[in-house]
């Protein structure tokens, strides 16, 4: 499902571009001016909820990748009545848990999340604030699957296309709010809701 044209006009009003940070060559996507606005930000959780939903399935769990990802999938989480739970970086969860690597430009790091955190079979969405490589995202699938959960969709504000995430995702459906090309490019060409069989990163 596709989100009003609106709201990815106003993601890409309020996102800013940061040039060369965290390091020379990147272009950060600020979200705060984002957060900071009471009805872009209530307009974004409500598109991500309706870009996600499918008629007639429940969704059981969403899952937030630290950090960015907490601040979209709690109230995504909310709005469908279904539980959240947040997938961390390494060392930061209290309980026994289950950890997946992700690949770095220069090494590998982890994701972990707790065990009891899904049950099997139950149907989990995975949301986040940005798909770009795709890294995080296919990570955070394979801890569902460890254990037993069914990933039903990943849902995200931003997607960066010319970094290739969604393919990092195949053989499950994506859902961006507004993509964006090359740094400095703007958003893409009609950007939308975007949905593909097919991460943050």
């Amino acid at each position: 499902m596709s989100p009003a044209p609106d709201v990815a006009a106003t993601i890409a009003g309020l996102v800013r571009d940061i040039p060369d940070w965290p390091q020379p060559g990147v272009v950060f996507k600020d979200i705060t001016p984002l957060l900071n606005d009471a009805a872009a930000f209530a307009a974004v959780v409500d598109a991500l909820v309706e870009a996600t939903t499918v008629p007639g399935r429940r969704i059981d769990r969403v899952l937030g990748v630290e950090a960015r990802g907490f601040v979209f999938a709690a109230p995504v989480a909310y709005k469908l009545g279904a539980g959240f739970v947040p997938v961390r970086k390494a060392g930061k969860l209290p309980h026994e848990i289950e950890q997946e690597e992700y690949v770095l430009e220069y090494g590998v790091d982890l994701l972990e999340v707790h065990r009891d955190a899904i049950r099997p079979g139950e149907q989990v969405l995975v949301v986040d604030d940005v798909l770009a490589t795709g890294g995080t995202a296919a990570a955070t699938a394979r801890l569902v699957d460890k254990l037993g959960g069914v990933v039903a969709g990943f849902g995200f504000v931003m997607e960066l296309t010319h970094l290739g995430g969604r393919a990092a995702l195949s053989g499950h459906t994506v859902e961006s709010l507004v993509t964006f090309g090359p740094a400095g490019a703007g958003p893409a060409p009609g950007a939308q809701a975007v949905s593909a069989p097919g991460a943050g990163e």
